[in-house]
């Protein structure tokens, strides 16, 4: 692994943005990763219009790339639109995380977060969620 890789994993790890919880938020998400403990969290607080996401904060345990994957999906996604986060995918994360080179079970890690965030946004809108959506 590349050491650009180990110094955004563990910066966000120590110092994770966001986190925490919104009062009245207008989603709350939780999902988990059973196989190896991992739990995320997410609060998330729309703007007047319910369109946009004005601020989120998230709560959970887990192993480093987990929570520092929560952390940087959420200074991402804050001031973008449901649409933009539904075109979201697995690669726009993982460039954010320095393309990491991970096996099957520490790429679910990483993409928890996402799959919670999209999960939280398709339940408000109504809509059934997939992990390919």
């Amino acid at each position: 692994m590349s050491d650009i890789y180990y110094e955004i994993i563990l910066d966000h790890y120590r110092y994770p943005r966001n986190k925490g919880q919104i009062e009245n938020a207008d989603i709350k998400v939780r999902d988990s990763n059973p196989l190896c403990g991992d739990e995320i969290e997410y609060t998330i607080k729309l703007d007047a219009n319910k369109n946009t996401i004005i601020d989120i904060k998230f709560e959970g345990k887990g192993c480093a790339i987990s929570q520092a994957s929560a952390s940087i999906l959420s200074e991402i996604v804050k001031g973008k639109t449901i649409d933009e986060i539904k075109q979201m995918n697995k690669d726009n994360l993982l460039k954010e995380l320095g393309n990491p080179k991970l096996g099957p079970t520490r790429i679910k890690c990483a993409l928890l977060p996402l799959k919670t965030l999209k999960l939280g946004i398709y339940s408000f809108i109504g809509q059934h969620f997939t992990e390919e959506s």
